[in-house]
């Protein structure tokens, strides 16, 4: 035994003998010690961890030539060859710090993000249709963040004081040219597209990307959803009309296909409050839309998604020019939307998006002046009460096809380039009360190339460089554009980050045919943002500078209409913004805040002169509250929107001296408006729940406080009246369900 155990110590001090110790120190490039880094002999079982002063030491019994390899996550391997020979080696690593979506900064100078694929964006999707103003409009929730202008009078998001035409709405990258229900004189127009066909929102108040052009003031770029999770139906109803639609999932998960239609009759919600509109076409819509979406087997993605509207509409408003005549307006819509979108993985590092989309939009709008019973008048005496008699048809057809190329390079850092084609087709004809008419037809193609590059210096510093280069052949004008974007990250986890950019956009349609040299609008921002953001809380303020150059203004053609004449408009638009949302401060509470200060002048169409425009209010603000309580199975939403009052002009031409000039003006009232909102989840709980039901009850204005958007002057007499909402307040009670997929989940953690 003695003897076994003098073998066994001999061996052993044998061993010890032939151990080398390996030592040394792990630091970044910076050289910052790295703690928790794992250093290890590859392909054997000897290593260690390094210390909080990133030291290691470990001891190994292995000889010859082999590799010793320090690794930690954020950070690029370290790899050596070394030589054991039975002495002490010291081996001092450098590694560097690897740029990763989840540490390195994010530029966002001038926009919002909101999707459900990112835990710290400002806005999920589900709050877009939660907030309680909104009345479950995508556009009516952007009102509530910094930027936007709340305008009652009109459809369109109206951004930095800019006009509803210069913000631009995307769907998959495609410009969708009649996002909005058709207008109607003094109501405002909702936006046609339901909210959950989207999983992502970027909304850019300005600075957003060379991908696109065309706006003077903003981009909302929209992504439209992928493969549903598994097969699925909805049905919904409520005062206001229903619907129903079903998404199909293949077995093998790699393809769907849906359909959904949606009936709206406002009947019964105007029948129980009252209108200011006297209506005899009660306002009917009937949407039908339709999907299919194929995964690629590169992991590519094929998507389209149709959408079919008809609609009309029928009201009697009492004439502002008279004291015992009416207007009756009718409208009549058919609107369709086409969009197949094709996004492949061509490798090392390649992707390609193809899109091409077509719409086609019909209006046919009539106007009749009428007695006390409701007939038909035609005044000729005193003159220009028979222009009151007209009618309008105008028919939109619109194409558009793109692709873009997308390499990823090193890290993070990325390029991508592409071009689009878009090609309009707008014909109309206006018919007096004599039965004369005037046609018109306004076609164009507009060329676009652009190119675009994402650079990562490091996990604090990035820049995002690109440009876009326009043709359009109706004014046979070129532009370029160059967009620049930087960013810079706090180790606080706060980021600054600034935006300059140039932005051109052709003449509306309603001002052309242009006059001859009259070329491209143009307007240079300039954007610096502070934020800080995590899973609960959202700090952001952002001071901008945006200058308007060659505006247009306006003057009659031959024909008398109003047309662009030319470009000597100019203008500038500059403020600060605030806004703040928070999760943790109150119990089960998830609440944001948002201020505006807007400080804008412009010259532009008939404009005397340098004057702040009727759609800009100087101070907006909103506030939005949810709270979920899960013993009631009920979530509570309300929200609070200010703006200070907006100023009104009745501008008027002076034959004698050759100018218009301002006859009459003002400033409206302050806006108010208190909205809430409670959604009712009746099947919460239950275990296994084959339908997923929320009952919702949503009321516009509770308190009833007067409205003024803006006032109304006779073209004839010099009698002004309000413009406000067509009632005073507005409930909308409704019942979804949803047959297949359980979101009971998804309605907690998203406070709905």
């Amino acid at each position: 035994m003695k003897y076994l155990l003098y073998i066994g110590c001999f061996l052993m001090g044998g061993q010890l003998m032939a151990q080398v110790k390996i030592s040394g120190k792990l630091v970044d490039n910076k050289n910052k010690p790295l703690a928790g880094a794992s250093i290890v002999l590859k392909d054997t079982y000897d290593g260690t961890t390094t210390d909080s002063l990133g030291n290691y030491q470990f001891s190994t019994t292995e000889k010859g030539s082999q590799v010793i390899e320090g690794t930690l996550s954020g950070y690029s391997n370290f790899q050596k060859t070394i030589l054991l020979e039975g002495k002490d080696i010291i081996i001092n690593m450098n590694v560097k710090e690897l740029i990763t979506e989840l540490n390195a900064v994010v530029i966002t100078a001038g926009a919002f993000e909101a999707s459900d694929r990112k835990k710290t964006t400002v806005l999920t999707s589900l709050d877009i249709v939660t907030t309680a103003s909104a009345e479950g409009d995508i556009t009516g929730a952007l009102k509530t963040l910094p930027g936007t202008q709340q305008v009652g009078e009109t459809g369109g998001l109206f951004v930095r004081g800019g006009t509803a035409s210069e913000s631009k709405i995307y769907i998959d990258g495609n410009l969708v040219n009649n996002f909005f229900y058709s207008s109607v004189p003094g109501i405002a127009s909702r936006g046609r597209f339901n909210p959950f066909l989207f999983k992502g929102t970027i909304f850019s108040s300005g600075g957003y990307s060379a991908l696109y052009g065309q706006a003077l003031s903003s981009a909302l770029i929209l992504e439209s959803n992928d493969l549903p999770e598994k097969t699925q139906a909805t049905l919904s109803f409520g005062v206001i009309g229903g619907g129903g639609g079903i998404q199909k999932l293949a077995k093998n998960k790699k393809a769907s296909w849906g359909l959904s239609y949606n009936y709206t009759n406002l009947a019964l919600a105007f029948a129980v409050i009252k209108q200011k509109q006297d209506y005899f076409n009660i306002p009917v819509f009937h949407e039908a839309d339709a999907n299919f979406r194929i995964k690629t087997k590169t992991g590519g993605m094929i998507k389209y998604y149709g959408y079919l509207s008809l609609g009309k509409v029928g009201f009697r408003v009492n004439d502002i020019d008279s004291v015992n005549l009416k207007d009756a307006f009718r409208l009549k819509n058919n609107n369709t939307y086409h969009n197949i979108n094709w996004r492949e993985n061509l490798g090392k590092g390649w992707k390609l998006q193809a899109a091409l989309s077509y719409s086609n939009n019909k209006d046919v709008i009539s106007n009749e002046l009428q007695d006390a019973n409701d007939n038909k008048i035609l005044v000729t005496n005193p003159a220009g009460y028979e222009f009151k008699n007209y009618a309008v048809v105008t028919q939109s057809d619109y194409a558009q096809a793109r692709f873009v190329l997308e390499k990823r390079l090193k890290g993070l850092n990325m390029v991508r380039f592409g071009s689009d084609y878009f090609y309009s087709n707008e014909k109309t004809t206006y018919t007096l009360f004599n039965g004369d008419q005037y046609p018109n037809t306004i076609k164009d193609h507009l060329n676009a190339a652009f190119a675009e590059a994402d650079f990562y210096i490091s996990k604090d510093i990035a820049a995002k460089l690109g440009g876009r280069l326009e043709h359009s052949t109706i004014m046979d004008r070129w532009n370029l554009a160059p967009r620049v974007s930087l960013a810079y990250k706090f180790k606080n986890k706060g980021q600054a980050s600034f935006a300059y950019g140039i932005f051109y956009q052709n003449p509306e349609s309603q001002y052309q045919p242009a006059f001859t040299g009259v070329g491209f609008a143009k307007a240079t921002h300039y954007i610096l943002q502070y934020q800080r953001t995590s899973t609960i809380r959202t700090f952001r303020t952002e001071v901008f500078y945006k200058k308007y150059d060659n505006l247009y203004k306006t003057a009659n053609d031959i024909y008398g209409r109003m047309v662009a004449a030319n470009n000597t408009g100019n203008g500038y638009a500059q403020g600060i913004e605030f806004f703040w949302r928070d999760k943790k401060t109150f119990k089960g509470v998830d609440y944001w805040i948002s201020y505006s200060y807007l400080d804008t002048k412009r010259d532009y169409l008939n404009f005397p002169g340098s004057m702040q425009p009727n759609f800009v209010a100087k101070h907006t603000s909103s506030l939005v509250i949810k709270k979920f309580v899960l013993p009631l199975k009920t979530g509570f939403n309300a929200s609070y929107n200010f703006a200070t009052g907006r100023p009104f002009y009745q501008i008027k031409y002076d034959n004698v001296q050759g100018k218009y000039f301002i006859n009459d003006g003002g400033r409206t009232i302050n806006y108010n408006n208190l909205g809430f909102s409670v959604n009712y989840l009746p099947n919460l709980g239950s275990k296994n729940p084959k339908t997923f039901i929320v009952w919702v009850l949503s009321i516009s204005n509770v308190l009833g406080q007067k409205q003024v958007f803006n006032y109304n002057y006779g073209s004839i007499s010099n009698r002004k009246e309000p413009i406000g909402p067509t009632s005073k307040r507005f409930v909308y009670i409704g019942c979804f369900m949803s047959f297949g997929v359980d979101k009971t989940e998804d309605a907690i953690n998203n406070n709905l």
